[in-house]
């Protein structure tokens, strides 16, 4: 029972939120302009979904993108790294530059510099997202047990073999943790480059049906829009968070 309804109370915390945002809406007399309440989101994406569902789209693909190409760099260099460690040493720093740099800031760089707008904003998205995946993946690299080290010194296996049956299996847990960060960083990279290629004149995804929105004074399509954003860094974090389940219970049971 009790594991019931925790697994419920999200939805009636969320339900009771929503009910109380109407309820202050009407009792106060807020016009939709200044905040609009839940009703009057969902009539906006009701008259609107035709344009706002190929911008989630759109921002999707961008996102799922940045994600497959964050997770590539992100493990080739962890793997590189935990293999030379003058190799660490030459890259980590300029990982960690590229990380805490604003993505804002070098946007329009990258904008101008990459003549193709889906590539451009994909590649935004994949400097926001690499990080955790590497940092991660690197971390639990570096935690693999010694003694198992020396086993399979031991029983004579080469760097490969003891790279693919037992550092990374080993690195697993920290790889999906960090994966499962990097799922929603690449949707938050996707929406600020989004943002500033709409600002260009490039008219992609959810961050410009929200610039379009502001502009027109249409504050109930920009919260709809706001919405579609949230649910879609909730279901990614749940589906990695369920792929992540899915692979440590094969890991094992193997």
């Amino acid at each position: 029972m009790n594991r019931s309804l925790e697994r419920a109370a999200p939805f009636l915390f969320g339900l009771i939120g929503l009910a109380l945002w109407q309820g202050a809406v009407w009792a106060l007399a807020v016009p939709a302009y200044v905040l609009p309440g839940p009703l009057a989101i969902g009539a906006a994406y009701l008259g609107d979904y035709r344009v706002l569902d190929p911008a989630l789209l759109s921002t999707l693909t961008v996102t799922l993108t940045a994600l497959a190409a964050a997770t590539a760099i992100g493990v080739t260099l962890a793997v590189a790294m935990s293999a030379s460690a003058l190799f660490r040493a030459a890259i980590q720093p300029w990982a960690v530059i590229l990380q805490v740099t604003p993505v804002v800031a070098i946007a329009p760089l990258i904008i101008i510099w990459v003549n193709q707008p889906f590539i451009a904003l994909v590649v935004c998205a994949t400097i926001v997202a690499f990080f955790p995946i590497l940092s991660n993946t690197a971390a639990g690299l570096a935690a693999t047990p010694p003694e198992l080290l020396d086993l399979f010194r031991l029983n004579g296996a080469s760097r490969w073999q003891m790279l693919f049956l037992l550092r990374l299996p080993s690195a697993l847990p920290a790889f999906l943790v960090g994966l499962r960060i990097s799922g929603t960083l690449a949707l938050v990279g996707a929406v600020v480059a989004e943002f500033v290629a709409g600002s260009g004149g490039f008219a992609s995804g959810l961050a410009y049906s929200i610039i379009e929105a502001s502009y027109r004074l249409e504050i109930p399509r920009m919260f709809a829009a706001l919405v579609l954003l949230g649910v879609s860094g909730i279901m990614i974090y749940t589906a990695l968070g369920l792929l992540a389940r899915f692979l440590l219970r094969r890991r094992g049971s193997a």
